[in-house]
């Protein structure tokens, strides 16, 4: 388990009361014009968050941080170039992949 300090956020979303579902098209959001590289520190208080934001992360292919150390119920994301798409309406779905036609 890592425990060095998760590195300060250059962007900061605050989740808190929001089910996951609402959190992640808030990340979405204020994520769009942010550099590869980018540390997120995500506040939420759904208590599936500890669980689905590491499954999202993993997903699109971010870097999960996990928690911040001092800050219950923060955690860090480190954004990643190239990430895999997701539906834009439904941001813990991939998005469909184009079929190749014969």
């Amino acid at each position: 388990m890592n425990t060095a300090p998760t590195p300060k956020a250059d962007i900061t979303v605050d989740g808190t009361g929001l089910l996951c579902v609402t959190l992640l098209l808030r990340l979405l959001k204020q994520r769009e014009d942010a550099p590869p590289g980018a540390v997120v520190h995500v506040t939420a208080s759904d208590p599936a968050a500890p669980l689905d934001l590491p499954a999202w992360c993993h997903m699109v292919g971010h870097d999960y941080l996990g928690p911040v150390l001092g800050a219950p119920l923060v955690c860090g994301i480190q954004l990643a170039a190239g990430t895999r798409p997701t539906r834009a309406d439904a941001p813990w779905h991939p998005a469909p992949t184009a079929c190749p036609r014969e």
